[in-house]
Parts: C-alpha cells; structure tokens; sequence
C-alpha cells in the first residue's frame, strides 16, 4: 500500500513538472512574440521619426526660401519705386 501511495505521488510529480514545463514554453513563447512585436513597433516609430526631421529640414528650407524670396521682392520693389512706379499705376494698366 505503501508503495501504491509513493508511485501515485511520484507519478502526480511528474505531471506537475511536464505542466510546469509546458507552461514554461508557452511563456517563453509569449515572451519572445512580445519582444518581436516591441522591435516591429521600434522599427515603425523610427521611421516615424525619420519621416519627421525630413518634414521639419523641408519646412526650414521652405521657410528660408520665402525669407529670401521676400528679399528679393522688397528690393525689386524698392527699385520699380525709385523709377516712379506706383501701385495703383499697374492695376489701371492692367485691367485697360
């Protein structure tokens, strides 16, 4: 009877370590899906981020270019004014 009741407990320990072991694998599974989808979402957010200074290095661009354009209006302006252009003198020219 004895011996029955350490086959039992010895047999119940073994289930217990394959359900333990098998829950182990299902964890490090879960674990390393964990680590794949937290590398994808690593790889979107520094595109994501590449994406951004681009944006923002071709707005400094642009914006540098509307300055100069500026410029370049002001000082065109500045000269037509010297010679006697006036504003009002081009629309009346323009819709005649």
């Amino acid at each position: 009877m004895e011996k029955n009741f350490t086959e039992l407990l010895s047999e119940e320990l073994k289930l217990r370590e394959v359900e333990a072991l098998d829950n182990q694998r299902h964890a490090d599974m879960a674990l390393l899906e964990a680590k794949k989808m937290a590398s994808q979402y690593q790889k979107e957010a520094d595109k994501c981020n590449s994406g951004m200074e681009t944006c923002e290095e071709a707005r400094e661009k642009a914006e540098d270019a509307l300055v100069e354009q500026r410029r370049l209006t002001a000082t065109w302006e500045l000269r037509a004014r010297q010679r006697g252009w006036k504003e009002g003198l081009s629309k009346s020219h323009s819709q005649s």
